[in-house]
């Protein structure tokens, strides 16, 4: 069985699908592993590191030939898959309700297209969620760039000359990337305080010495949907925490956001308005700039300065540690293939609760339920 890994050709995308490491383990299960030349280059991995780990390298074209199943971060155009074997595995990011032609591409090629952001979030399957992987790079990465748009220090330094206050930065959001963020801008020295639509939240933020921000006495508000995403809030949250963030905002140096909901695009946080009552010079790192962002005027790969305050976010924000971010990603796929390897069959097989719920096409049509009528 064949193992095809392609340069990633998204603009912007410095990230890689397998790694030395990784290609080592695959071997030790019995595949062969292909390589495009190049292929890690963005990533800091060069050529020699595959093949000393037993990667055959050459041309797309090459490295796709007879290939059984093709790993990605984002999900390759079809053109680049032929010459796989048919029926060939493909598991990346599809992006799938975004690029829903692409998966009717895939079907139409008789591709089974895996997407990995529809992992659940159950327990066996934490070390093949590439969401999560990810969103904690892309959340130590947030307060760091922001960090170095901010004109002032983050920790308190009391010195002869007088003393230098800790900065405040305030997370919007609690999931892996906020968590992480928190816990980084705490690192740093700040007076870090957070909020989320998911009341079960207040407990990790106190643990990680932060101060919880949340709307009390309002009906509705957990805000928790399936597999422990954030659901949209309610019209009576939206305006009780737009009038508690309003006041809050306007104290904090630095301001994180990273709310997303899968499928749709990004809830809209903070306001012109609101950002108009901040202090000139601070700073927002939107982390959903790419989806429409939480912020509003966020422009993505750009800094906008509004009112004295500098709007930063990236449509790629964990490509920005490529090395880590290939790491973390390279070993999700292979904790997800190796997982369900069977000995006897000489290849993965796949069960309904995870199987189903990544699988997108199989047999020449869409087949996961979450496309149904979308």
């Amino acid at each position: 069985m064949k193992i095809a890994i392609l340069k990633e050709r998204a603009p912007g995308e410095t990230r890689v699908a397998a790694t030395p490491e990784t290609v080592k383990k695959f071997a030790a299960l019995g595949l062969e592993v292909a390589v495009e030349k190049g292929a890690g280059l963005s990533a800091s991995v060069e050529d020699a590191a595959y093949a000393e780990a037993g990667a055959s390298l050459g041309t797309a074209a090459a490295t796709v030939k007879g290939a059984d199943i093709v790993l990605g971060i984002q999900a390759p155009e079809v053109k680049l898959l032929k010459g796989a074997a048919p029926g060939a595995w493909v598991a990346a990011l599809f992006d799938p309700f975004m690029k829903r032609a692409l998966v009717e591409e895939y079907a139409a090629a008789g591709l089974e297209a895996l997407s990995m952001e529809f992992m659940p979030r159950i327990t066996r399957a934490q070390s093949m969620d590439v969401l999560s992987s990810q969103s904690n790079l892309a959340g130590y990465k947030a307060v760091l760039v922001a960090a170095d748009a901010y004109g002032r220090a983050f920790p308190m330094m009391m010195t002869a000359a007088g003393t230098v206050q800790a900065a405040k930065c305030f997370v919007m959001g609690v999931g892996v990337a906020g968590l992480q963020a928190i816990a980084t801008a705490r690192r740093l020295g700040a007076q870090v305080s957070a909020t989320d639509v998911r009341s079960a939240t207040r407990e990790q933020i106190l643990s990680l010495g932060a101060k919880p921000i949340f709307v009390e006495n309002v009906a509705g508000i957990e805000g928790e949907g399936s597999g422990g995403y954030a659901t949209e809030m309610s019209e009576e949250y939206q305006k009780a925490q737009a009038e508690l963030v309003s006041s809050h905002i306007a104290k904090q140096d630095i301001v994180i956001t990273t709310a997303l909901i899968p499928g749709r695009a990004a809830p809209r946080l903070i306001t012109d308005a609101q950002i108009a009552t901040m202090k000139p010079g601070s700073v927002i790192f939107d982390l959903a700039v790419a989806q429409g962002g939480n912020v509003e005027g966020s422009k993505p790969d750009e800094t906008v300065v509004k009112h004295g305050v500098s709007i930063i976010g990236f449509s790629n924000t964990p490509a920005h540690l490529p090395a880590d971010a290939s790491a973390l990603f390279a070993r999700n796929h292979y904790n997800f293939l190796s997982a369900f390897w069977d000995k006897e069959a000489g290849k993965p097989v796949l069960d309904e609760e995870i199987g189903g719920a990544i699988r997108l096409t199989q047999g020449g049509k869409v087949v996961n339920e979450r496309l149904q009528g979308a």
